[in-house]
C-alpha cells in the first residue's frame, strides 16, 4: 500500500512538474510575444514621431485657415504720410540788404512805397542825379530810404531805380535820379507827409503798373 501510494505520489509530482514546465514555456512565449509586439509597435511609434513635422504643418495650415492670419490673405497695406509737394513755380528770396519797392493804394491814389507799406517821398531841394541835401536834423525827421532797390514781383515801374551816396556814405535809393525819403513815425499806407512845407511829395503811380 505504501509503495503504491509513494509511486502514485511520485507520478503526481512528476505530472505537476511537467505541467509547470509547460506553463512556464507558455508564459515565456507570451512574454516573448508581448516583447515582439512591443518591438513591432516601437518602430511604428518611431515612424509616427518622424512624421510629426508633417502633422504640425497640417495643423498649422488648418489653424491658419481658421484663424485671422493666412498666407493667402492680402498683405497689410502700409500707409505713408504725404509730405509737402513742391510748388509749380520757383520762389526766390531777395538777398540781405535788398529793399523791395512796390506800388500801394492810398488816400491819394497809387503811390511808390516800400514793401512794408511805408510811403516814400522826394525832396524838392534835391536835384535829379545830385547828392541828397536833406541831412542832419532834416534827415532825423526824413530818414533816407536805403539798401539795394528791387521792384516787387507784381510791379512794373515806368521809371528806374538807382543808388546815390548820401551823408556819411549812406547808399540812398533813387527813383528817376531823385533821392527817396520816408516820413519818420508815419504809419504804413498813410501820406501825411505829402506837401509838407511845400517841398515833400509822394511819387505818383498808376494801377496799370501792377500785374
Amino acid at each position: 500500500m505504501r509503495k503504491s501510494g509513494w509511486a502514485a505520489a511520485t507520478g503526481l509530482g512528476a505530472l505537476v512538474l511537467l505541467l509547470t514546465a509547460c506553463g512556464g514555456s507558455s508564459g515565456s512565449s507570451a512574454a516573448a510575444g508581448s516583447a515582439g509586439a512591443a518591438s513591432a509597435t516601437a518602430p511604428a511609434a518611431s515612424g509616427s514621431s518622424g512624421q510629426a513635422p508633417a502633422s504640425s504643418v497640417s495643423a498649422a495650415s488648418t489653424a491658419t485657415r481658421n484663424g485671422a492670419s493666412s498666407p493667402s490673405a492680402s498683405p497689410t497695406k502700409v500707409r505713408h504720410s504725404v509730405g509737402p509737394q513742391p510748388s509749380s513755380g520757383t520762389v526766390t528770396f531777395p538777398s540781405v540788404g535788398t529793399t523791395i519797392m512796390v506800388i500801394e493804394h492810398t488816400n491819394l491814389g497809387f503811390v511808390l512805397a516800400e514793401a512794408n507799406g511805408q510811403v516814400v517821398y522826394t525832396y524838392a531841394k534835391d536835384s535829379k542825379g545830385g547828392t541828397p541835401t536833406c541831412t542832419g536834423s532834416c534827415a532825423a525827421a526824413w530818414p533816407p530810404v536805403t539798401g539795394v532797390p528791387q521792384a516787387g514781383p507784381a510791379d512794373h515801374f515806368p521809371g528806374t531805380f538807382g543808388v546815390v551816396k548820401g551823408a556819411g556814405g549812406v547808399e540812398q535809393i533813387t527813383y528817376n535820379g531823385m533821392p527817396l525819403y520816408a516820413f519818420k513815425g508815419a504809419k504804413p499806407y498813410t501820406t501825411k507827409g505829402n506837401d509838407l512845407g511845400g517841398v515833400w511829395h509822394v511819387v505818383p503811380m498808376s494801377a496799370s503798373y501792377i500785374g
